[in-house]
């Protein structure tokens, strides 16, 4: 193995960078351009348990972070992050990249694209679905979630505004992933690895009505592969993001849970997930996800790669946008949380 850069002060590393599960890490590591030792200078707290990869992307130092094997759920991100600003209080933000469930209403949310937390009007761009409180006069409110800080929220315009004049580089970012590292190429057809796996294989239970988990999609009267879209390359939509602790398998379920959600918001929730709640209140962030099913009964683990390798790819593009400088001058997390978010 070449040797890795070692910085000494772990204060050069501004960006925090959490992800779920491993192979969310993996695409997270992979979209580094370096790799660094653990600062010499990084004395971990004993309560900190967490396992951190260190390097840089474009003029960043980051860190990764993700949740302990097995475990998932608002409580165990917020332990996470918890743990994380105790071990480094001088990072300025974060970025929640990982995997989620597409709600394909508003917008043509398919497998594979990337939907990011985007403040909406009242909402901050992430709401907990498992805290709606109905109001006397029929209408519903959530918790309120903190929106991401100023100085992603600027690279968030930037970029959308260079995305109206030229195309996302997601897909050569996902492209330079497999030749760099070729065991994350499609293994077989049943195993795509990190590589699109095949519009024919992006099927839609719209409907309402259940059925049985892990019945044949194609005799299911539910479904059938999506109408092909001009281009294979991720979409990428901004909009709401719906967190809680509950693994969505069901298309019933999916629908009642954007009908607990208030009128406004219903028609901006694109995606579902179970970590992101956990950390907007505690932890200046925004999330990325990559769409691996619709949270219907045809839930399976086939597209989950290539998700998490598109939310890479676009944080990857998306801290492209973001001016060091301006993070520079951006409180240190542990100032943050002081103030209250």
């Amino acid at each position: 193995m070449a040797s890795r850069r070692r910085l000494e002060d772990p204060r050069q590393y501004t960006v925090a960078w959490i992800a779920a599960l491993s192979h969310e890490r993996a695409a997270a590591t992979a979209v580094l351009d370096e790799r660094h030792d653990e600062p010499a200078d990084f004395k971990q707290p004993l309560h900190d348990t967490n396992a951190y990869t260190w390097g840089r992307i474009g003029n960043h130092n980051v860190v990764i972070a993700s949740l302990p094997a097995g475990e998932y759920g608002t409580t165990i991100a917020a332990t996470t992050a918890n743990s994380l600003q105790f071990a480094l209080p001088h990072i300025r933000f974060g970025l929640m990249v990982g995997i989620g469930a597409g709600v394909p209403q508003s917008k043509d949310v398919r497998l594979g694209d990337v939907v990011v937390s985007q403040p909406q009007e009242s909402s901050g761009g992430v709401v907990q679905y498992d805290l709606v409180k109905a109001r006397k006069e029929g209408h519903f409110l959530t918790g309120h979630l903190a929106m991401p800080p100023e100085v992603l929220r600027n690279a968030l315009t930037k970029l959308q505004a260079e995305h109206e004049l030229e195309d996302s580089i997601v897909p050569s970012v996902l492209q330079a992933m497999v030749q760099k590292f070729p065991k994350m190429g499609r293994q077989a057809p049943e195993d795509p690895g990190y590589t699109y796996p095949g519009a024919e294989n992006d099927r839609l239970c719209a409907s309402c009505s259940s059925h049985v988990s892990g019945a044949d999609s194609g005799n299911c009267p539910d479904t059938g592969p999506r109408e092909p879209r001009r281009s294979t390359d991720p979409g990428i939509h901004y909009g709401i993001i719906a967190s809680g602790n509950t693994l969505v398998k069901d298309a019933k379920e999916r629908i009642e849970i954007l009908d607990r959600l208030p009128e406004s918001w219903r028609s901006k929730c694109l995606c579902i997930e179970v970590e992101a709640a956990g950390l907007m209140n505690k932890f200046p962030c925004i999330v990325i996800r990559g769409i691996c099913d619709y949270a219907d009964s045809h839930k399976n683990d086939m597209w989950q790669r290539y998700a998490a390798a598109t939310a890479a790819a676009f944080a990857r593009e998306f801290l492209g946008y973001v001016d060091a400088r301006e993070v520079d001058r951006a409180p240190e997390i542990s100032q943050t949380l002081e103030k209250g978010l």
